[in-house]
């Protein structure tokens, strides 16, 4: 994204919900025949708490017998809400930081909606894995002979790794000026014209008030990154989530690491891009291939 995305833009509305004291049966039976995953429990128009397949679960195989039992004897009483308009990174991490999944969304004390874990990995792939701070770095050789065809003075890199190639905890980080000429440039190759990167009247008009960079102009600095590792690298698989603008002329900062071998030669990466200010403005993972460098090289 390229701007903050509240929760309300996302958010499931209406929310199911129960009574606290409904039986728990009439719970698992909604659960099942709604096919959802919880229900709100509100009183008298509040929000008390919330009941969840996995709390039926585990009364079911704690008691046996639930017949005596009302939602509110298993319900979680500790709720955890947001308003709508945070944004999803926002969502994210109240998810995280109470290691729950389902969120409901309160505003002037009304329950408005539910966000969930799945509703947030359509917007943020790589929610379910932990953020990296990137800044755990092990102890690695610095790299200082990229096999690029040739560098530019105006761009700078640091990779630290192996000189046969790429092992975890390998990492490098990639910074260049996005200069109008490379706007330009991105939008005759790609094709991708959209004029709030190239009409500044226009762009004036839109939520950002100004021309911005591409999106996927600034996830290539990512690429230009990997290919300053040891070795040849080579992308399977990218997956991105846009938190913020790059404007026209700002240099910006690609960071990668090494966090996990999936095969003898194919890994996964942490990858994020950086505005000048330092704030986060892509974050992902990548899965790439790193081969040795051809002998005709």
């Amino acid at each position: 994204m390229l701007v903050p995305l509240p929760v309300r833009d996302i958010m499931r509305t209406p929310v199911k919900t129960i009574s606290p004291d409904a039986p728990v049966i009439e719970a698992a039976q909604r659960l099942r025949d709604e096919d959802i995953g919880s229900l709100v429990v509100e009183d008298d128009g509040s929000c008390v708490g919330i009941i969840t397949e996995g709390d039926i679960v585990a009364v079911t195989a704690a008691e046996g017998d639930t017949r005596a039992l009302s939602v509110g004897d298993v319900m979680a009483e500790t709720l955890v809400t947001v308003t709508p308009d945070v944004d999803i990174e926002t969502a994210v991490d109240r998810l995280r930081t109470n290691n729950i999944k389902k969120l409901p969304v309160v505003e002037d004390g009304s329950l408005v909606g539910i966000v969930t874990t799945t509703d947030l990995s359509n917007y943020i792939p790589h929610l379910s894995r932990a953020r990296r701070a990137f800044d755990d770095q092990s102890q690695r050789k610095r790299f200082t002979r990229p096999d690029t065809l040739y560098e530019n003075e105006d761009w700078t890199f640091e990779s630290y790794g192996t000189a046969d190639g790429i092992d975890v905890g390998d990492h490098v980080q990639f910074s260049k000026t996005i200069s109008q000429a490379d706007v330009k440039a991105f939008a005759e190759a790609s094709g991708d014209t959209n004029r709030l990167h190239l009409d500044a009247a226009f762009a004036d008009g839109t939520r950002f008030g100004r021309r911005i960079v591409h999106g996927t102009l600034v996830s290539g600095i990512i690429s230009a990154a990997l290919a300053r590792l040891p070795g040849l690298t080579i992308y399977l698989s990218q997956e991105l989530s846009y938190q913020g603008p790059v404007d026209i002329g700002e240099e910006v900062t690609a960071r990668c690491e090494v966090v996990e071998r999936i095969q003898d030669n194919r890994f996964r990466l942490a990858t994020a891009v950086d505005d000048s200010e330092g704030n986060c403005v892509i974050e992902g993972d990548a899965v790439v291939i790193s081969d040795p460098i051809p002998d005709t090289a």
